[in-house]
Formats: C-alpha cells, sequence, structure tokens
C-alpha cells in the first residue's frame, strides 16, 4: 500500500532522531565528563626539574678529558673499556672541564658489565703521581652491585658509608697519617648514626648489566647517593681535616679484568 505524504516525509526525519538518541546511550560515543573530570588531557610525565643542564653532548668528548685508551663515545653513550690488551695499572678517570662544583646536584645514568667496577669522582683533586687519576669523594659503581651508591673516597679515607648506611665522620685532630686510621678498607671515623634499609634489600633495587639512575645531592658537608630515586647512603664529614668542600668531577674505569661501563644522560644542576 503506497505511504501517504505526511508518512514518506516524517519517517526518515524519525529514524534519524532515534539513531542520534542510540547514539548517545552507547558508551564509545559519549562524552558527557564524569564529576571531578575536567576535560584536560594530564602530561604523560611529570617535567624535569629546572636548573639541570647537560655536560655530555651525546657526541663526543667534548668538555673531557682522559686517555683516548680507555674512553670513547658510541651510539651516544660515553664508554669506558679495559680489554684484555689494554688492562689498567691504575685506576684512570675521564674527567670534566667545566668546573670545580662545590654544591650541586648531579643526575645520569650507567650500564656496567657484570664484572666491571667504576664510580663518580666529585669534589676532587688531580692525583698528580698518575695521569688521568683523581682523589677525593666517589660515589662507588661495581657490576656485582655489592658496593653501588656507597661513599669511597678514592686514595684518601676509603669508605665513608657503605650501602644502606647513614654516617658521621668525625673531625680529626691531629690530622695524623691516613693509611693510620684506615681498617679493613674503611675509616675508622666512620660512625654509623642511622639505618637507610637492609643492605641486601636496597642491592635488589639496582638493576643488573641494565640502566640505571644515579642522583648525587652534595650540599654543605651532607653527601647523598640515590640510585632509582632510592637514598642508598648518606654522609655528614665532619672531619675539616681531610674533607673537601669543592673539586672536580670524574668517571672511573677501575683496575681489574676486562670491563666496560657506559654513561648517557649527564646532567649537573649547581646550587
Amino acid at each position: 500500500m503506497k505511504k501517504s505524504a505526511f508518512w514518506q516525509n516524517t519517517f526518515p526525519m524519525m529514524t534519524l532522531v532515534l539513531i542520534g538518541l542510540a547514539g548517545c546511550n552507547n558508551p564509545v560515543h559519549n562524552t558527557e565528563m564524569k564529576s571531578g573530570e575536567t576535560g584536560i588531557v594530564p602530561p604523560s610525565a611529570a617535567p624535569e626539574p629546572t636548573g639541570f643542564v647537560s655536560i655530555f653532548d651525546g657526541k663526543s668528548l667534548s668538555g673531557w678529558e682522559g686517555d683516548s685508551t680507555y674512553w670513547r663515545v658510541e651510539d651516544g653513550n660515553i664508554v669506558g673499556e679495559i680489554t684484555p690488551e689494554t688492562i689498567l695499572d691504575a685506576n684512570s678517570f675521564l674527567i670534566w672541564q667545566g668546573g670545580e662544583p662545590a654544591d650541586f646536584e648531579l643526575k645520569l645514568e650507567v650500564n656496567i658489565t657484570k664484572d666491571g667496577n667504576s664510580g663518580i669522582n666529585y669534589r676532587s683533586e688531580r692525583f698528580t703521581e698518575l695521569p688521568f687519576a683523581l682523589r677525593g669523594y666517589q660515589a662507588d659503581i661495581d657490576g656485582k652491585n655489592a658496593y653501588t651508591g656507597q661513599n669511597y673516597e678514592e686514595r684518601k679515607r676509603t669508605t665513608l658509608a657503605y650501602i644502606g648506611q647513614k654516617t658521621t665522620i668525625d673531625p680529626q685532630t691531629p690530622a695524623g697519617e691516613l693509611q693510620g686510621n684506615i681498617e679493613r678498607n674503611a675509616w675508622k671515623g666512620l660512625r654509623v648514626t642511622g639505618e637507610l634499609g637492609d643492605a641486601d634489600s636496597l642491592r635488589t633495587l639496582i638493576k643488573s648489566e641494565d640502566w640505571n639512575m644515579i642522583h648525587l645531592v652534595v650540599q654543605g658537608n651532607v653527601m647523598k647517593h640515590f640510585v632509582n630515586g632510592v637514598l642508598i647512603s648518606e654522609v655528614v664529614d665532619e672531619d675539616t681535616v681531610n674533607r673537601s668542600m669543592k673539586g672536580l668531577l670524574g668517571i672511573q674505569v677501575h683496575v681489574g679484568p676486562p670491563m666496560q661501563v657506559k654513561f648517557r644522560n649527564i646532567q649537573l644542576k649547581e646550587l
């Protein structure tokens, strides 16, 4: 039967209205905001804290000094490597030439092979008896994560804080001979004042043969070493005779078997 003109004109319009209403109830197309929503898409990650500057250009060793036998740039990383043909007789450093930071924060990523031994020296001085050698505070790094994050003073007072320790280094009066105050590779003036966590548990937070974030916060006589966002060691240095309040910054390849260590995203903020 033929429809009247009214139904011929009205039916398609009603159909469109019904389809539109159905679409509004479809959760895929429903754009109505729920309570508490702003309609603004939040950023995927928080912005990087201001004040940090890159001290490695990702392409060259410009601004750094070291022995090219052991240091190079590869795939955007600083690479320190010991091979069977280049075994070291003494620790060797790649030294930043941009100044002698006093109070600062340093952030970088590091990846080290299982048998590797390395570190980040700061507030250090040249040990002139050897080429490219430094003497001073160090954030220790090793491939087995036995020491990564501890505070070890290269060629001076040795261990100042082990993993999981908060320590105070007592004043030395008079100065005395350094070697006489060292026992089992640790400084006798080390006094544990707090625990940051069980050492073995803290080690499980450090990834083996993978990238880890090191963050140093050095201000006044307090030195904090963070690994992957966790405080691993903290030293309050009251030893005015032996401590240093500013100095050179460098990264290390350590004597030992063949190894490789890589550094990237090296960011410094002077406080």
